[in-house]
């Protein structure tokens, strides 16, 4: 059932051959069948497993297009992106307690990921430049810049 729900909010042919025998808009059906479909989701896994999908899901498969892409920018988005992606899992992780008490934590989250991925916003290129960089710059520099201890002789 539920792929014949996802064949039929992503087939056209299908939303206008229901429409044309119903007499009702494929929208209606459209809408139904993402409900549906977000539901059985959310009754799997809960708002954490919605929330991870739509911070994955699109990502990966824009990250995949851009491997094949020519264009240098495609490649420093959806980088920068993962670092991002990356960074905010650890905290998540670290933070679990609190998200417990932040009201529509998993909304907000959603709504983030999509502001840090979405072409018109380049929300990641922010995040990385503001917070990420000026923290780890410093001390990747000084890893890179530091003295490798001389081994000792064995005589």
């Amino acid at each position: 059932m539920l792929t014949n729900t996802l064949f039929l909010i992503t087939s056209p042919e299908k939303l206008k051959q229901i429409e044309g025998q119903t007499g009702y808009s494929k929208v209606y059906f459209f809408l139904c069948g993402l409900t549906l479909v977000s539901s059985v989701i959310f009754a799997l896994g809960g708002a954490k497993l919605v929330t991870d999908l739509v911070s994955f899901v699109y990502p990966a498969y824009m990250s995949f297009k851009s491997i094949d892409s020519s264009e240098t920018t495609d490649h420093i988005q959806w980088l920068t992106y993962w670092v991002v992606f990356s960074a905010a899992s650890i905290l998540e992780t670290v933070f679990t307690f609190m998200t417990d008490y932040i009201p529509f934590y998993f909304v907000f989250k959603v709504f983030f990921f999509i502001w840090l991925y979405h072409p018109k916003f380049k929300g990641a290129q922010l995040v990385y430049s503001k917070a990420i960089k000026p923290f780890v710059m410093p001390h990747l520099n000084a890893l890179q810049n530091k003295p490798v201890a001389a081994e000792k002789k064995i005589e």
